[in-house]
């Protein structure tokens, strides 16, 4: 009985999401054999998005055992740590190296004796002034960050020091450059520009130019401008294969315009990103019935160069079918002022109900062309009843012909007799 409640729970784990963290995920056809109670259940549950509202990935690594290959690529390491740490390690390694190169003049004068000399003018010292551990930790820093008060001076009687002192002047420059160079790389990462690149909140299904389409808006609220941007979009949807592979979270590219250009945008107001509901689209056979029963989710990508730094930027967000609204259109957003346009973004996400039929994409085109077969069929029948009659009119005349030949050759008959 234990084992029966630990199977459906874990079923229900399953169910709940595409992707399950802690267990392995069910093939398709064994989810479709658990009850339709656990079903219903399930179908009212929250789908667990792939990418959250604000772009991050909800993709979490676990198990990497080549941990290495991270050290190999250490800066990028340094760069993608969190600010807190990578502060924390910018601290420690200057003051380690510091600590370091302390120590190491420390003992190169208890060596020499300078610590048993101090005081005595006629000694000459490795490092003028250095009389403990706290004074070669502070000649250290001077040493490396070229700082140079005059106090504690090397002097030309100690070599081992002259060594010391070209190692750490070298060593510490390749800190210097390695650590500034992180944190600036770190400052001038163009994520925060992704900020101000935003998109609606829901995604909407109507009719455009006849057919049914798949919207979507995206806006800039900078003055300056995203240049070379482009608009990609992914469908994020388990599927099953002919063959019976099960792939989870399968991606399927949304064609958004790359044929005809209309993906590369001009990104100075807002833009609405329309997507044609074809034969090769997935929505295809999608219906406004259909579509709240889909576990699917929907990926815009919005890619450019930012105009002030130049550096590639890329702003994310997403749509589960509970955010993708049929039968809407989206409010309009730009009005003409007086010499120029404004753009109302309180109404950027705001939508309005439209008539939108109801079925689906291929539905829609198998009706418009039942209604074009009557036409068809009209002028067909036509040509089909003219033929008819015309082969009538041939059969009747052949009909009176013969009885005409008939009453001549009786005639005949008759006047023989």
């Amino acid at each position: 009985m234990a084992a029966n409640v630990l199977e459906e729970d874990s079923m229900e784990q399953d169910i709940e999401s595409p992707v399950t963290i802690h267990q392995p995920k069910l093939p398709k056809q064994a989810r479709e054999d658990l009850p339709k109670n656990i079903n219903k259940e399930c179908a009212k549950r929250k789908i667990q998005r792939y990418v959250r509202k604000d772009g991050k990935c909800n993709v979490h690594h676990g198990n990497v055992r080549e941990t290495y290959r991270y050290l190999t690529d250490i800066f990028t390491t340094l760069v993608d740590l969190k600010w807190r740490f990578n502060l924390l390690i910018f601290v420690m390694v200057y003051t380690v190296t510091w600590l370091f190169f302390g120590m190491i003049w420390w003992l190169i004068a208890y060596v020499r004796g300078d610590m048993d000399h101090i005081g005595d003018s006629t000694w000459t010292p490795c490092v003028s002034n250095l009389n403990g551990f706290v004074s070669a930790f502070l000649f250290s820093i001077e040493t490396e960050t070229t700082i140079g008060y005059g106090y504690r001076v090397i002097t030309d009687k100690c070599p081992e020091g002259i060594i010391l002192l070209l190692v750490q002047s070298v060593l510490g420059s390749i800190v210097n450059a390695f650590m500034v160079g992180c944190m600036f790389v770190k400052i001038s990462q163009p994520k925060k520009r992704a900020e101000t690149l935003v998109f609606s909140t829901n995604a909407v299904i109507s009719m455009r130019d006849g057919k049914l389409c798949l919207m979507f808006r995206v806006g800039d609220l900078r003055n300056s401008h995203i240049v070379e941007a482009s608009i990609r979009a992914k469908l994020i949807k388990s599927k099953q294969t002919k063959e019976g592979e099960f792939i989870p979270l399968n991606q399927t590219d949304i064609n958004v315009g790359y044929y005809t250009g209309d993906d590369r945008l001009f990104l100075v107001s807002p833009l609405i990103i329309s997507h044609e509901i074809n034969q090769q689209s997935p929505f295809w056979e999608i219906s406004k019935a259909q579509l709240p029963k889909e576990e699917l989710e929907i990926v815009v990508i919005l890619e450019g160069m930012v105009e002030a730094t130049g550096m590639t930027c890329q702003a994310r967000s997403s749509y589960v079918t509970s955010e993708i609204l049929w039968g809407y259109r989206f409010t309009p957003v730009l009005t003409l002022e007086d010499g120029f346009y404004e753009v109302d973004y309180n109404s950027f996400h705001e939508t309005y109900e439209t008539n939108t039929p109801v079925y689906s994409a291929k539905e829609l085109a198998e009706m418009a062309s039942r209604a074009e077969l009557p036409l068809t069929w009209s002028v067909s029948s036509k040509l089909d009843q003219h033929a008819e009659l015309e082969t009538e009119e041939e059969e009747k005349n052949q009909e009176d012909q013969n009885e005409r030949n008939g009453d001549v050759a009786n005639l005949e008959n008759e006047s023989k007799v």
